[in-house]
């Protein structure tokens, strides 16, 4: 052997030990590896970065982009809730599941295919009372099998492609693939109908991070849109479009009369419903019902070109100024630029707006406002936010964007 291939198979080798190890992220491995390779001298350095601009690359980020488009516009989680309430066996829901994310793999990044689908997967399971991990192996499979019917369905077959190219002239076709790949991918769903069954049952996952804060359901309140589907329907035709995942608490009409929520009471436009979930149902309630959160779009008046808004979970401290007040005599959009999207306390159920509600310590409020600014805003009001979880409460779904 050569120099340069004990080199190369001494960074392969160690890069690939780093892996195993775990202790580093794979993306600065992939850098410390590329380094080794320039100092050793396998790559020359006048081309150490030159793949960042190669085909595949951009290729692939753009597919990330577009997965991350459609699994922010909800399209692949409305189709699916249409066909999920008539399919109600563990097998079926698979099988759905499976099938679901095969067919997206084929135009999208398999991982980003994945990921969409995630969701919907403990969704299902929370309603059939079944471990999650006996849809999630089935769904990592079948993404794998569905990139295997197009060209642009996982980065491999780009990268034969771009092979195929330089040693005949003539790159492989966007459908090439099909014919072997969808023989492959009907086999693989087929076989994953019932080989779920092979999978271990009843392990449960680590608790998260949203388990370990251990929240009770937030109230929030939304108002019924002229083009909203529940207009003229009743209450538990609402609370049915919603899974059941979120309870209506109250009825406000005309801004002022509050009314019971009664099963069969007709909701009209411009009713605004006090409803009462966990952040994901709400935010899911709220865009399959088009309704509009009340102040989700209201400007907080920031003057800054790049303000990015966004929401964050905070807790009211004991020395808070919010402690015995409301948002409404707090003026805390007029005042702060904050815009409350939601309320959560331990034992008690809201049937009064939100900005009616008195603050006390160790309520948790859902804010809104610019991202910037949020910190320096929590601390003026004596709130301690909450770490890490994704708040999308708020945050309009645009259906147009895949397109």
């Amino acid at each position: 052997m050569t120099r340069d291939q004990i080199f190369a198979f001494a960074v392969l080798t160690g890069m690939m030990a780093v892996f195993i190890w775990g202790r580093l992220r794979y993306d600065l491995v992939a850098v410390l590896a590329l380094l080794a390779a320039v100092f050793t001298g396998i790559v020359p350095h006048q081309e150490a970065f030159s793949g960042f601009g190669d085909d595949i690359v951009i290729i692939v980020a753009s597919a990330l982009v577009v997965s991350a488009a459609v699994a922010r516009s909800g399209v692949m989680e409305a189709v699916l809730h249409r066909v999920a309430p008539v399919v109600t066996s563990v097998q079926g829901q698979i099988v759905l599941l499976v099938a679901a994310v095969t067919i997206l793999s084929a135009f999208v990044k398999n991982i980003g295919a994945l990921a969409m689908l995630i969701p919907v997967a403990f969704q299902m399971a929370r309603r059939s009372q079944a471990s999650p991990s006996c849809f999630l192996m089935p769904m990592a499979f079948g993404s794998l099998l569905g990139g295997l019917i197009t060209l642009v369905g996982t980065s491999p077959n780009i990268i034969v492609s771009r092979m195929r190219q330089e040693l005949t002239g003539q790159p492989f076709g966007m459908f090439d693939f099909t014919p072997v790949g969808l023989g492959l991918a009907a086999a693989g769903v087929a076989f994953l109908a019932f080989g779920y069954r092979l999978l271990p049952g009843g392990r449960k996952a680590a608790a998260t991070m949203d388990e370990a804060i251990n929240l009770t359901d937030y109230m929030t309140e939304a108002r019924v849109m002229a083009k909203s589907p529940v207009i003229g329907q009743t209450v538990s035709a609402l609370a049915r479009l919603c899974d059941g995942e979120v309870l209506v608490t109250g009825i406000v009409r005309n801004r002022t009369a509050h009314m019971t929520p009664l099963p069969d009471a007709i909701l009209r436009k411009d009713d605004i419903v006090l409803l009462e979930g966990d952040p994901e149902a709400l935010e899911r309630a709220v865009a399959r019902a088009h309704l509009e959160l009340e102040g989700g779009n209201r400007p907080t008046g920031g003057k800054g070109v790049g303000e990015e808004m966004g929401g964050i979970e905070a807790v009211v401290e004991p020395t808070s100024i919010l402690i015995g007040q409301t948002a409404k005599r707090m003026a805390l959009h007029e005042r702060f630029n904050l815009n409350l999207l939601a309320v959560s306390r331990s034992g008690e159920r809201f049937t009064e707006r939100l900005r009616d509600i008195t603050l006390r310590t160790d309520d948790v409020l859902v804010l809104r406002g610019d991202l910037a600014r949020l910190p320096d805003k929590l601390k003026e009001l004596g709130c301690l936010p909450l770490a890490g979880r994704d708040i999308r409460l708020g945050s309009a779904r645009q259906g147009l964007v895949p397109v």
